[in-house]
């Protein structure tokens, strides 16, 4: 396949009570874009982080050049030529952009002092290749999630590293920003530099990788030139077994109208209509920005309507904190899992017992312990959540794990109506199956669940009607079997329903 700029042989990683990875294999190309895949779980970000000086490596080699080396942290495999840019986000918010970008390399004046001058303009020219529009001065706390993302990736170029390890970068870009990169890409490419490409996403390995190394369960299973496999293979391998249908969606008989929305108007959404039925799914599609979150945050009383009605079984409902949402029977699971969808210092058992604890606590306020145990153990059973235990941290969980975790909270309070934001980004196609699954049974029950999803395939395949959002307004509304991924797509840039 090529010149291996780098080799792992053989890597182990142990921690404690648990076999992260068992003598890996890896090869990495020179001037190649490699696709490193796996389930959550698989170790793909645990060999990456050995590789980069996060972790050291419990036995096993690794070959730079043809040279076997020794990484033992961050500023070693800096200094060897490798960068990575981690799935979590690694910035201060309250420095600018260019300061992020070169912190702890910053320039020096012949006084000792930092040049700013240079500084900012050796940061406005890595972010001119990333279409970064805003200025260098610009503090990263001001930006959105895919902006900031994108300085994470500067700041990987700033290394001028010959070897990148990208985990996931494209979670949370839009789909300009996500060309934007897959150019920059292309010119590392280019250039003789080495990606290596992780992501959920198989589209995007299709489009960019040129080989794809797959893991499962710490272990090497395969490696491939990209046109020697396709989707279901790569599938197959990851999992270790055949998905029989990727989207399992179910059909229910509709019942009572759970929740109307009549008018609803504030800073961020404009005069928004609809309803939905017990047993129903309605899939929120629309592109970022387009005002989908912004809506569920104003159902679920993050945000204020300023006029408008929301309507639960027939009543009127006033709205103005999360807490009184849960009380009218309406339940929210973030897009940002490990901002607000779990506590990822807290363990499984406090996670899923944390919107609840008035109903857990006895006659003084005090948490009855083994309530809380049995709930989040029956939480646990229910979700197929896969951990050591109630006490296990949920940093320690897979992602997918900790989705389920997060909606477990939610399902705690026993919601009418459950909007799901995002429910499957950063989840393995394991997983994915297993939440689609866990999705069904809360439909078979008669709860109304509203799937917020910038996948459009996942949206065709799991609603049953789909609304479609542009600037903060509804700019149609398609029945499930008229629906495509065009007729979306003209709706998400603002284009009306054209009514046949």
């Amino acid at each position: 396949m090529g010149d291996s700029i780098i080799k792992m042989k053989g890597v182990t990683k142990e921690f404690p009570g648990v076999r992260a990875l068992k003598s890996v294999d890896l090869n990495i190309y020179k001037g190649k874009i490699m696709a490193l895949l796996g389930e959550n779980g698989a170790g793909k970000s645990t060999l990456m982080k050995i590789l980069t000086g996060v972790y050291e490596k419990t036995t096993g080699e690794i070959i730079l050049n043809g040279k076997p080396v020794q990484i033992k942290n961050t500023r070693e495999a800096q200094n060897m030529g490798i960068a990575i840019i981690h799935q979590e986000l690694n910035l201060i918010s309250n420095l600018s952009i260019g300061e992020n970008i070169f912190l702890g390399r910053e320039p020096i004046n012949s006084f000792g002092k930092i040049d700013w001058s240079k500084l900012y303009k050796a940061a406005k020219l890595i972010m001119d290749r990333l279409g970064i529009t805003e200025r260098p001065e610009t503090l990263v706390g001001e930006l959105s999630i895919g902006k900031q993302q994108m300085v994470e990736i500067a700041k990987a170029l700033s290394l001028n590293a010959r070897v990148i390890v990208m985990d996931e970068p494209t979670g949370a870009l839009t789909d300009k920003e996500t060309d934007s990169l897959f150019r920059v890409i292309k010119e590392l490419k280019a250039e003789g530099r080495s990606i290596v490409y992780i992501s959920h996403r198989l589209k995007e390995i299709f489009q960019i990788c040129d080989d794809v190394t797959i893991l499962r369960d710490g272990q090497f299973i395969a490696e491939y030139p990209i046109n020697e496999v396709n989707e279901g293979k790569i599938i197959e391998l990851m999992v270790g077994r055949k998905l029989s249908e990727q989207y399992p969606r179910v059909t229910c008989e509709l019942g009572e109208t759970l929740l109307e929305v009549k008018n609803l108007k504030n800073a961020y959404v404009k005069d928004i209509n609809f309803s939905i039925k017990s047993g129903e799914i309605v899939g929120l599609a629309g592109l970022m920005g387009s005002g989908r979150t912004e809506l569920a945050r104003t159902l679920y009383g993050v945000y204020n309507k300023d006029s408008g009605e929301v309507i639960v079984q027939g009543k009127p409902v006033h709205i103005k904190s999360p807490g009184q949402a849960i009380q009218q029977g309406i339940s929210y699971v973030s897009e940002d899992r490990k901002g607000n969808g779990v506590v990822l210092g807290l363990n499984v058992k406090e996670n899923i017992s944390l919107s609840v604890l008035q109903k857990l606590s006895g006659l003084f306020g005090i948490i009855d312990k083994k309530k809380e145990e049995n709930a989040a153990l029956d939480s646990i059973r229910g979700m197929s959540i896969k951990t050591s235990g109630v006490k296990q941290l949920v940093k320690n969980l897979s992602g997918g794990n900790q989705q389920k975790v997060s909606l477990s909270k939610s399902l705690m309070t026993s919601p009418k109506v459950l909007i799901l934001d995002e429910p499957t980004r950063g989840v393995d196609v394991g997983a994915k199956k297993e939440i689609y699954d866990i999705i069904n049974q809360f439909k078979k029950a008669g709860m109304s669940i509203i799937m917020i999803s910038s996948e459009i395939p996942e949206i065709l395949g799991m609603s049953d009607r789909i609304m479609v959002m542009h600037e903060g307004r509804i700019t149609g509304c398609l029945e499930r079997q008229k629906a495509d991924q065009e007729k979306i797509m003209r709706l998400a840039v603002g284009q009306r329903e054209v009514t046949m």
